[in-house]
């Protein structure tokens, strides 16, 4: 329990420094959120989407699943995707991966885990996709991290084919769709050059950026 009663201890820190710092910060962020970014992100722990990218709380609306994967089966991520779209307006969907990523390799080396087996099952449709491409690749650790790429640019073409996203695009509101990936190494975010601001941009970008 002494584990537990250390992350109020943390918290009580932070909102106190919070305060010292910004005596408005609170009583202003209750009142409404009107973030500019929304972040589609993985789960895994060592990414967390605010201090990644160097914003604070309020300012990126946050969707995190094994391998930010975006399913069109997946009502959980539809949901976020369009609360952030035509509720929150934001301007930005980001979708960010990161090298080393588990459910990546996992799906690479076709690891049996249960039940994220069925989750994985879109990962793997990734790798079968572009399997000339990543055997290719002699080292193992550079195919991993080329299917952790190449996944963040085919959920972004699934984050594009939304009718979400594809009615925003109809109705004349700017909208854009990034591609990022995040190194554990080093702490740097990577764009994948795959940002799309309209259905005629999608073909192009898709293709640059798989090298297809």
């Amino acid at each position: 329990m002494k584990n537990i009663e250390k992350l109020f201890e943390n918290n009580r820190d932070w909102a106190s420094g919070v305060t010292a710092e910004n005596p408005e910060f609170f009583s202003e962020l209750a009142k409404r959120q009107k973030p500019e970014y929304l972040w589609i992100g993985c789960s895994d722990s060592r990414v967390p989407a605010n201090q990644v990218a160097g914003l604070a709380p309020g300012e990126v609306f946050v969707h995190r699943n094994i391998a930010n994967v975006v399913a069109h089966t997946d009502f959980n991520c539809l949901s976020v995707l369009e609360y952030a779209v035509n509720v929150l307006q934001v301007k930005h969907v980001i979708v960010c991966g990161h090298y080393g990523c588990g459910g990546v390799m996992a799906a690479m080396q076709g690891q049996h885990v249960g039940l994220i087996d069925n989750w994985l099952r879109h990962i793997r449709d990734v790798r079968q996709n572009h399997a000339i491409q990543l055997s290719e690749l002699e080292d193992e650790k550079d195919r991993i991290n080329r299917l952790c790429e190449l996944n963040v640019i085919e959920q972004v073409r699934n984050v594009c084919a939304t009718t979400i996203v594809q009615d925003r695009w109809e109705k004349g509101n700017p909208l854009a769709i990034h591609g990022w990936i995040f190194g554990l190494e080093n702490g740097l975010l990577n764009d994948l050059k795959v940002t799309v601001t309209d259905q005629a941009d999608l073909a192009d970008a898709y293709r640059i950026a798989t090298g297809t």
